[in-house]
């Protein structure tokens, strides 16, 4: 069972009945007008080109000479076959076919057999932007880019703090994700890692496009992982009556997730930003982006000689989620639509935020598609201009 607020507790933001999402999240696309990490700094090398998705878009980055960073749809406009198998040459890239060359802005340049006179229309150029290790990429309108609210990337880039860069591929749904991070009372599942821990609720709040919850936590059974200790910073032999009161607080600002460990006296001990990007049209496969910061102990080297133990300690609390997660995807699959059966109202008020701030399955491509059918008739045009050789 759930722990209820304390009496006269007023949760700030919060509402009673949530609105009833529709009846199958699982097909709510994620939003694309959002700035979203598509790749690690260290997959794109310079001087090379790193194919990637974005809900079934394909998208090549390019990291030219100078080192600087662009983005485009990974298709040569000629015949139409994938640019992340192109060459990059200074500042540009050639497809690896016939040579066709485009800059950062996607403008076809060189065509090398016709010149560079009364060159066709080029491709789809995607905003750029690359921050704490992450190149991040705006999926939706353009024109959009410059006001969207840019992610807070948390501790990552504070001295204070020692910053672990994880995730990988999923094969679920985002919103499995969102849920799975934001109900801690699936403590149960990391039993073995974390021995038996109870969570409990004691307040949440909710904004327009935002929604978090705080738990506190208490030992049941079992001693403190070591791995656990050094992100809480516990005594390892407390008994089991003994109350953690450290506050963990878990916020969906959508689309992005945080998870913010403090301690009695306001220090923050853990700070953790994620995102889950989809990775295929239908949106049931997403790769997960995480930057886990522990602050620093008054003996810097200490969490450096642990950060081994704590990186094989969080990797099996991640493998064991993607298990749950991908098990929860293939009930869905199986069954056909979402029959769960959720009680915790946390949860329900995510899964209306969700489902408000997505989109129907399949209407964030219309965008895109209605850009790239201008430039196909453009790139006609042109065509049609260009002199017999």
């Amino acid at each position: 069972m759930h722990a209820a607020l304390p009496q006269g507790e007023q949760e700030a933001g919060s509402i009673d009945t949530p609105s009833r999402p529709p009846r199958d999240l699982r097909r709510v696309d994620i939003h694309p007008n959002h700035w979203y990490p598509l790749a690690w700094s260290r997959e794109v090398k310079r001087g090379k080109a790193h194919g990637v998705r974005f809900a079934g878009d394909p998208i090549v980055l390019v990291r030219t000479e100078s080192g600087q960073v662009f983005a485009l749809e990974d298709r040569c406009a000629h015949r139409q076959v994938p640019l992340s198998a192109g060459v990059v040459d200074g500042e540009s890239i050639r497809c690896c076919y016939h040579g066709w060359t485009y800059d950062c802005t996607g403008r076809c340049t060189d065509i090398p057999y016709l010149g560079r006179e009364r060159l066709p229309n080029g491709v789809r150029a995607y905003p750029c932007r690359e921050t704490a290790g992450l190149i991040f990429v705006f999926t939706g309108d353009p024109a959009l880019a410059d006001q969207a609210k840019f992610p807070d990337l948390g501790s990552s880039a504070d001295r204070a703090y020692k910053t672990r860069r994880f995730g990988g591929d999923v094969k679920c749904h985002y919103t499995f994700m969102h849920e799975n991070l934001m109900d801690m009372n699936h403590q149960f599942l990391h039993r073995r890692q974390m021995g038996s821990m109870r969570a409990r609720s004691v307040g949440r709040r909710r904004g327009d496009d935002w929604i978090e919850v705080d738990y506190t936590f208490a030992r049941e059974a079992g001693k403190q992982p070591i791995g656990e200790a050094l992100v809480f910073g516990q005594k390892r032999g407390a008994k089991p009556e003994d109350g953690q009161k450290d506050v963990m607080t878990i916020r969906t600002d959508y689309p992005y997730q945080t998870l913010k460990i403090r301690t009695k006296d306001e220090t923050m001990v853990m700070d953790l930003w994620i995102a889950y990007v989809p990775l295929d049209a239908e949106q049931r496969t997403n790769r997960t982006f995480g930057l886990l910061s522990i602050r620093r102990p008054k003996v810097s080297f200490l969490l450096d000689a642990a950060w081994p133990l704590l990186i094989w300690f969080t990797e099996r609390i991640f493998t064991e989620d993607r298990w749950i997660v991908e098990r929860e995807q293939e009930a869905h699959d199986r069954q056909g639509a979402d029959h769960n059966h959720e009680v915790f109202p946390v949860i329900l008020e995510l899964r209306s935020l969700l489902s408000e701030h997505g989109v129907p399955h399949g209407a964030g491509k219309s965008t895109g598609e209605s850009t790239g059918e201008t430039r196909r008739i453009h790139f006609i045009e042109r065509v049609q201009e260009l002199p017999t050789p």
